[in-house]
């Protein structure tokens, strides 16, 4: 199960309360520097942004590819560790706006994490050190440390043992 936080709301769905729980200056804000850092092809510089302006803990050598699109409400809810890829086109949301609540939750990926294209995380999910994302999944709970997963709903495909033992096999 994913670790969020629920907020109960009362009278408009939640997304229309949105201003009353976040300054709109942050929100348009962040919406400026993911908009650059989207379309920048620049890594280290995504990396200052994300860091400087959004407060994200993103480790040494870690990529984002273009059109990347983090949080625009809460990107301070995301680490990403060392020498992780995030692929082409991924989001990663650390927020769920409902009808009669929102949901808050960290987003955890790991040291040598490879992300795949069209991915999409979802709040309070943790993916573990040197596991794989296929391109186009959904991330909607955690995915264990060495572990290949993919597809929608997101299932394991390999765990850490079987990876290890077909490399070995390949290489051996």
């Amino acid at each position: 199960m994913r670790k969020t936080t629920k907020y109960p709301v009362t009278g408009p769905n939640s997304l229309w309360q949105v201003y009353k729980t976040l300054s709109f200056w942050k929100v348009a804000k962040n919406f400026v520097v993911i908009q650059v850092s989207r379309y920048t092809p620049f890594i280290p510089m995504k990396r200052w942004l994300f860091r400087t302006f959004l407060g994200m803990e993103v480790g040494t050598t870690t990529s984002f590819a273009l059109m990347v699109m983090v949080d625009v409400f809460y990107p301070e809810k995301i680490k990403v560790g060392r020498n992780s890829v995030i692929g082409y086109n991924t989001t990663i949301l650390t927020h769920e706006y409902l009808i009669d609540e929102y949901r808050l939750g960290e987003v955890v990926i790991g040291d040598e994490v490879m992300i795949g294209a069209n991915t999409t995380i979802l709040p309070g999910v943790t993916i573990g050190d040197r596991a794989t994302v296929a391109a186009g999944s959904v991330v909607h709970k955690d995915v264990p440390a060495g572990a290949m997963v993919g597809g929608n709903p997101m299932r394991v495909i390999f765990t850490e043992k079987e990876m290890i033992a077909r490399r070995l096999k390949n290489h051996g």
